[in-house]
């Protein structure tokens, strides 16, 4: 009985299923997933073995092939979702070929890695359709927004394959921070406002005492140290990998940049951040992480960073970037109590939070209502222009106002009052 189940669940030798497996996968790679030949070898030998039960057979059996690493899980469910005969399929392609009404419907939310994945799917058809005579047409310009605009405001977790590696160059070329703190120690200036007496001895002594220039110094600055806290959960990791390139240019440019991840537990990536190619670097990071687009414990995390690094890394006016959507299930208490240890061990506390994407974002959630008092600037993370913007502020001294996390709580207690 069990060999007749097995042999009616095996596809005919003559199907087209290891072609269209070849294809789905073909696409996968286009939309940035790093699928092998070997790995579409090993898909179709095991849904031959497996067999096609169920849909979600199906499903898990290419999944557990063909997706290595957490991050790839919302690409891999969309292309499935496009590809093996789905009803949105049908309505694309006949939107492709076409001409449609336009449509008074409200559109839904985009998903995760959909615009990715649809131009992976839909390449080839672009290259077949004929290419229609356009009539020349003078357009005024001087009012419209340009493809770099456009991209400098768009959101990471909406953008396509092409433009997430234009965005990475963007990153690698923004104006980065040009901030320094004034320590203890002196350097030698010729313009400096203090003498250096130890400096005219050693001069005199070249002279044996007959001629003693005055010699001067200045306090030495320097850029402080920088750390950032990033959160690699689920909600976070597209945000957090963009960041990541973010973080290696500053690397590249200036000492002292620590960087850490984080979701269940904490990880330091300061080495493997140093690499020279930002692609091998994020790899070694890739690997170091066990908990990639897992759950999250920022209390917990927080904790253990202030007890095992925070004395190595915050020192001599020190920058906090923490990047998280703070939503917290665990204990708040202990949130409020280690992000309050943490704002008084650095010199300024940013908290970098996507959310801030939505307009109507308002600090509800009990772990936002007990981060925001201990941070020094709320700031989004979403797009270049929010990074070209982090930039700006930490060159500044001072914060703006649009960054004051007061304003939130005040809204907050606000709506209470009314209510």
């Amino acid at each position: 009985m069990d060999q007749q189940v097995s042999a009616s669940r095996t596809p005919p030798p003559d199907g087209r299923i290891a072609d269209n497996i070849v294809y789905f996968a073909r696409a996968l790679r286009k939309a940035g997933m790093r699928v092998g030949p070997a790995a579409v070898k090993d898909a179709i030998e095991a849904v031959l073995a497996g067999g096609i039960g169920t849909r979600d057979d199906f499903y898990w059996t290419l999944h557990a092939v063909l997706v290595t690493r957490r991050e790839d899980h919302a690409v891999f469910d969309e292309a499935f979702r496009l590809f093996w005969k789905s009803r949105e399929l049908v309505e694309k392609m006949l939107a492709m070929f076409s001409p449609q009404a336009v449509d008074q419907r409200e559109r839904e939310r985009p998903r995760a890695a959909e615009s990715r994945v649809a131009d992976a799917m839909f390449e080839g058809h672009e290259k077949n359709r004929p290419r229609e005579e356009i009539p020349e047409i003078e357009v005024d310009a001087r009012l419209t927004t340009s493809t770099s605009e456009i991209l400098r405001g768009k959101d990471f977790s909406q953008m396509t394959a092409v433009e997430l590696a234009e965005a990475k160059r963007a990153i690698a070329a923004l104006r980065l921070p040009f901030d320094q703190v004034r320590t203890r120690r002196w350097r030698p200036d010729p313009r400096g406002a203090r003498t250096d007496p130890r400096a005219m001895l050693r001069a005199g002594l070249r002279t044996g005492g007959e001629l003693i220039l005055p010699k001067f110094r200045s306090v030495r600055e320097v850029h402080p140290p920088l750390v950032a806290i990033a959160d690699i959960s689920g909600s976070m990791s597209q945000y957090t990998r963009i960041f990541l390139h973010f973080l290696h240019a500053l690397t590249e440019k200036r000492q002292r940049v620590h960087s850490f991840v984080f979701g269940t537990r904490l990880t330091n990536l300061t080495r493997q951040m140093r690499h020279r190619d930002p692609d091998e670097a994020l790899a070694d990071c890739a690997a170091a992480v066990k908990d990639w687009s897992g759950g999250t414990r920022i209390g917990h995390t927080l904790y253990e960073f202030n007890r095992l690094w925070s004395r190595r890394v915050l020192g001599q006016g020190a920058i906090v970037l923490l990047i998280t959507d703070g939503l917290e299930r665990d204990d708040i208490d202990l949130l409020g109590r280690e992000m309050e240890r943490l704002h008084k061990s650095c010199r300024r506390l940013i908290w970098l939070n996507p959310l801030l994407r939505f307009d109507g974002f308002e600090a509800r959630a009990r772990g936002v209502r007990a981060m925001l008092p201990h941070v020094d600037e709320f700031r989004a993370v979403h797009t270049l222009e929010a990074l070209d913007d982090l930039c700006a502020a930490l060159s500044s001294r001072r914060g703006a106002r649009a960054a004051d996390p007061r304003r939130f709580l005040e809204a907050v207690s606000l709506g209470k009052r009314a209510a």
